[in-house]
């Protein structure tokens, strides 16, 4: 699939499978972590997708842990560029918002498009905020984008680092993913911002205010 999108302004141009690739690369291998809402993954696939999708990889007949463990990098990447890029229709956004669109989508499912929904009603724009990409949220996006090209993604960017914040705020198991052991910015925080223009990075400094609370 060579769908030219560019992360990062005054980056080169990738393809939508160059970004996937870095998806599958960035989530990892097989975790089974009890902290993780998700349940086990294996380079970012659920249990709960690969059985919904019926991937019996090892052929006996259910899908299990064990195939689970099998799944390739590229049927990983397949997954993806299926599931969480072609069918909830991220292709129809502004090529410079879906990258992170759909990094989200693969991390947060529909939370990702009802992120970008209720910035875009914080924008002006009219639209329901369902995480549903249709034509109203296709045309608003346009629009949006349209009347502030520079900002767009780096406001989703934001949205989307506060949407993590907000996530450990309600639930201590989660403060992990957005703040290591050493305090620094967790997983999820890296990830929102590796999408948005440096000079929107969060510093060590306001990082660790913005998690004090949880101390």
């Amino acid at each position: 699939m060579l769908i030219p999108v560019q992360q990062n302004r005054g980056q080169p141009m990738k393809s939508i499978t160059e970004i996937a690739d870095e998806i599958v690369t960035r989530e990892g291998g097989f975790v089974d972590d009890p902290d993780d809402a998700g349940g086990p993954t294996n380079r970012g696939v659920t249990l709960k997708t690969l059985r919904a999708l019926g991937r019996d990889l090892n052929g006996d007949g259910k899908v299990s842990l064990a195939d689970l463990r099998l799944l390739s990098r590229d049927q990983a990447r397949d997954i993806f560029l299926q599931q969480y890029y072609q069918r909830p229709g991220i292709a129809r956004l502004p090529l410079a918002l879906q990258p992170s669109v759909f990094d989200m989508y693969v991390n947060a499912g529909a939370a990702a498009v009802r992120l970008l929904q209720r910035l875009l009603v914080d924008m002006g724009q009219r639209v329901s905020v369902d995480g549903v990409l249709g034509p109203e949220t296709e045309q608003a996006a346009a629009v949006a984008h349209a009347a502030a090209p520079a900002h767009l993604v780096d406001a989703y960017g934001i949205a989307r680092r506060n949407f993590y914040y907000a996530l450990a705020d309600k639930r201590v198991k989660s403060r992990k993913f957005a703040r290591r052991r050493d305090g620094s910015k967790g997983g999820w925080i890296l990830r929102a911002e590796s999408f948005m223009s440096p000079r929107y990075h969060l510093s060590a400094a306001e990082h660790a205010a913005r998690v004090a609370p949880w101390a």
